[in-house]
C-alpha cells in the first residue's frame, strides 16, 4: 500500500473519477448519491485503483451538473448528509482509498450566500467577492462570450452594474483579487482537509486570474502568484496531492504549475491531446479523424518536455467528454480490443493515469432524442445552431459524437432493469447495450477490459520505469501504429499499439527481440499486429 502521508506519492497512484449522480443509486430515486459509493467501494479496491476523484458533491441548484456551488461546506442533499461524505472518507480510507474532492475556485452558484448578500447593493462587503462592472442594459462592457453560449456580462438593474461569469448566467465569477475572498476559499480547503480528505482536483484553476478588461480569461497576470500563495497557506500537508485543471496549458506553463518543489500543484491536467481531432479552427463540435501522427508528436512534447521537471495527468475520459472507445477506437466489432489497445498506450506513459468510471468497462457513447439530454451545453449548441442555419441531423451527429452526456449515463452494474443503477427510472437514459456491457458480466469474464485495466494498474506499481523512465517515440510518422519506449537505469519498456482494424505486418525492435511480454490483447503472433493489437515488453538492461 502507498505511504500517503509522503510528497509525490500519487506519482505512483492511479485514481478512478467518480460522477456521482451517475455511479449507483442507493435510496432509490433514480439519481446516484454517496451510499451508493460506499457500496462500491470493494468494486473499487478489486480494480486496484488509491483514489477516488469525486466529482461535486457540495450543496448546488445543479444547474451546471454541480459545477455551481451554492456551498463549499455542505452536501446537496440528494447525494446524502454531511455523516455519509464522512462514512466514505473513512471507508474509503479503511481500503487504501483517498479521496480527492472536484473544487470549484474559479466561480460560485449566484444562490450561493455569497453572492445573494453581493446583491444587495455596492457597499455590501460581499459585493468584491464577484466581479462587476458599470454599465447600462444595452451597452455591456465588452463583447466576451460565454462558454456555454450568450454574452459573459449580466446586468443588474438596481446596481446599474454587470456581473462576469465565464459560464453560465447561473455562475458568477469570484474576484480573486479580494484577499478577503483568498482567505475564506482558504479557511474552506482546511475544513474538508480536517475531515480526511487527502486532495483536490481544481475546476478551470488557470481561469482565477482573469482580467476582463483586457479579455483575458486564463493565464492571468497573477496566475502563478496566486497558485503559489494557495499551496502557502491551504495545501500545507506534505501528501496532499492537487491536480488542477488548465485547458489553456502548453507544457511550459506545466512545468510551473507541477514544479518538483511543490510550490504551486502537484500535477496538471491538460487537453492538447485530447483537442487534436477537432477541425483547426472550429469548435469541438466540428471534428476530424485522429491525426494519429500529431497525437504522437504531441505526447511525445509532453513526455520529454515534463520528464524530471514537472507531472502529468494521463486521461482519455472525464465527465466533459465523449467515450474515447467509441472517439478513437471501435465501439462495434473491436470494442474490447481498442479498449484495452487504448489503455495500454495511455498506461505505459510518464504521469498519473485517471480512469472514469465506466472506462474499465469500455462503456460507449449513446444517441438519445434531443428531449431527453440533460446537459446544458448540449442544449445551447442545438438551439444556437439551428438558429445559425444549421441541419438538424448535423446537429445531431456532433452531439452523438461530442455530447457530455454521452459519459454521463448511469454505470452499467449489471443486466438487471436499469442497469442495476438505480430501482427507480434513473436521471439520464442508461445506454441500451448494458445487457452485454456491465460490470457483473466483467467480472465473470477473465478477459474483460476490467481485468485488463487491474493488470496495468498492478504493473505500474511493480515497475519504476513507468515512473521514472524516459521516453522516446518510435516510428513517428507512421499512421498506424504508435510504438515508444521508456528507459531507466537498469530495465526498459516497450509499448506497442495499433491504431487501426486492420492487421499490420511488425517486428520488435533487436533489443526486444527476446524480451518479456507483461501484457498484451492478443495471444502473441510473430511479424503482425492483429486490429487494435497491443503488446507491453520489459527487459532488464545489461
Amino acid at each position: 500500500m502507498l505511504d500517503k502521508t509522503k510528497f509525490g506519492w500519487w506519482k505512483s497512484a492511479v485514481f478512478y473519477q467518480i460522477y456521482p449522480k451517475s455511479f449507483l443509486d442507493a435510496n432509490g430515486d433514480g439519481i446516484g448519491d454517496i451510499r451508493g459509493i460506499i457500496q462500491k467501494l470493494g468494486y473499487l479496491e478489486k480494480l486496484g485503483v488509491d483514489g477516488i476523484w469525486l466529482s461535486p458533491v457540495c450543496a448546488s441548484p445543479q444547474v451546471d451538473n454541480g459545477y455551481d456551488i451554492s456551498d463549499y461546506q455542505a452536501i446537496w442533499p440528494t447525494f446524502g448528509t454531511m455523516e455519509d461524505m464522512d462514512l466514505l472518507i473513512r471507508e474509503a480510507k479503511e481500503r487504501g482509498i483517498s479521496i480527492i474532492m472536484d473544487l470549484v475556485l474559479n466561480h460560485t452558484s449566484d444562490q450561493h450566500r455569497w453572492f445573494q448578500e453581493a446583491l444587495k447593493d455596492r457597499e455590501n462587503p460581499y459585493h468584491d467577492y464577484y466581479v462587476w462592472r458599470d454599465g447600462t442594459p444595452d451597452a455591456p462592457p465588452n463583447d466576451m462570450q460565454a462558454v456555454f453560449g450568450g454574452s459573459m456580462w449580466t446586468y443588474v438593474p438596481h446596481l446599474r452594474q454587470y456581473y462576469f461569469h465565464q459560464f453560465a448566467v447561473q455562475q458568477p465569477d469570484l474576484n480573486w483579487e479580494n484577499p478577503v475572498l483568498r482567505r475564506e476559499l482558504y479557511d474552506m480547503i482546511r475544513f474538508w482537509v480536517d475531515k480526511g480528505v487527502e486532495g483536490f482536483r481544481l475546476d478551470v484553476i488557470d481561469q482565477i486570474a482573469k482580467d476582463p478588461d483586457r479579455k483575458i480569461t486564463g493565464n492571468g497576470p497573477r496566475l502563478h502568484e496566486f497558485l503559489e500563495e494557495l499551496s502557502r497557506e491551504a495545501f500545507i500537508e506534505e501528501g496532499l496531492v492537487t491536480v488542477g485543471e488548465a485547458w489553456g496549458a502548453d507544457v511550459e506553463r506545466a512545468r510551473k504549475y507541477s514544479a518538483q518543489d511543490g510550490r504551486e500543484l502537484s500535477m496538471v491536467f491538460q487537453f492538447e491531446h485530447i483537442c487534436l481531432d477537432q477541425k483547426p479552427g472550429g469548435e469541438k463540435w466540428d471534428w476530424i479523424p485522429l491525426p494519429l501522427v500529431r497525437l504522437k508528436r504531441c505526447v511525445e512534447r509532453w513526455q520529454q518536455g515534463l520528464h524530471g521537471q514537472g507531472w502529468n495527468s494521463l486521461f482519455m475520459n472525464n465527465h466533459d467528454l465523449p467515450r474515447i472507445v467509441s472517439r478513437w477506437g471501435d465501439d462495434g466489432k473491436y470494442r474490447v480490443e481498442s479498449a484495452k489497445m487504448l489503455a495500454t498506450m495511455l498506461y505505459g506513459l510518464e504521469g498519473t493515469p485517471y480512469i472514469y468510471q465506466g472506462e474499465e468497462l469500455g462503456m460507449t457513447n449513446i444517441r438519445l432524442p434531443i428531449e431527453a439530454y440533460d446537459d446544458l451545453e448540449i442544449k445551447n449548441l442545438y438551439a444556437e445552431r439551428l438558429a445559425k442555419g444549421y441541419g438538424e441531423e448535423e446537429v445531431m451527429a456532433s452531439i452523438y459524437a461530442r455530447g457530455r452526456d454521452n459519459a454521463r449515463t448511469p454505470m452499467q452494474w449489471s443486466a438487471a432493469e436499469h442497469a442495476g443503477f438505480s430501482q427507480a427510472e434513473p436521471w439520464l437514459p442508461v445506454n441500451p447495450n448494458y445487457r452485454e456491457i456491465n460490470a457483473q458480466a466483467a467480472l465473470a469474464d477473465p478477459g474483460s477490459v476490467f481485468f485488463y485495466y487491474q493488470s496495468l494498474i498492478a504493473l505500474r506499481k511493480c515497475y519504476p520505469v513507468f515512473q521514472d523512465g524516459s521516453f522516446t517515440l518510435l516510428e513517428p510518422e507512421s499512421e498506424r501504429l504508435f510504438t515508444y519506449t521508456r528507459s531507466a537505469e537498469t530495465e526498459e519498456l516497450l509499448v506497442v499499439c495499433n491504431f487501426t482494424g486492420e492487421s499490420v505486418p511488425y517486428l520488435r525492435p533487436e533489443p526486444f527481440a527476446n524480451a518479456e511480454l507483461l501484457l498484451s490483447n492478443y495471444e502473441p503472433a510473430a511479424g503482425v499486429l492483429r486490429p487494435y493489437e497491443a503488446q507491453m515488453l520489459y527487459r532488464r538492461k545489461r
